[in-house]
């Protein structure tokens, strides 16, 4: 009787799992930032930056972040970070937080930005 519960909760969480997604700024948040003037950093290896990314970004992959971060400019100063689907972001923002920058948020994959 209990197995029969998951066949009916697995897809509700999926579902659920997929609207929230953990980590991710919203739409509306990351569009804001962009249109203030955000620095938008796209931390995929150049490979992936090359076949395509967001306009006006600049290539920081993830694991050069610490190495360059004087590249990321003023602490105070507002910083998108995306990737193919938000892991490696939310590392750069962790490290970028880590560092003391301020208002850092994870704009998740490619394909969430606005």
């Amino acid at each position: 009787m209990r197995m029969e519960y998951w066949i009916y909760l697995i897809p509700v969480a999926i579902i659920l799992w997929m609207i929230v997604r953990p980590g991710h700024a919203k739409k509306t948040e990351v569009k804001t930032m962009i249109e203030s003037g955000s620095l938008i950093v796209d931390v995929r290896s150049p490979q992936e930056f090359a076949s395509g990314a967001y306009p006006g970004a600049i290539n920081i992959p993830v694991d050069q972040v610490q190495a360059r971060i004087g590249e990321f400019g003023d602490k105070g100063r507002p910083i998108v970070v995306y990737c193919q689907s938000g892991g490696r972001s939310q590392m750069a923002k962790q490290m970028l937080e880590a560092a003391g920058y301020k208002k850092v948020v994870n704009g998740g994959g490619l394909r969430d930005m606005p």
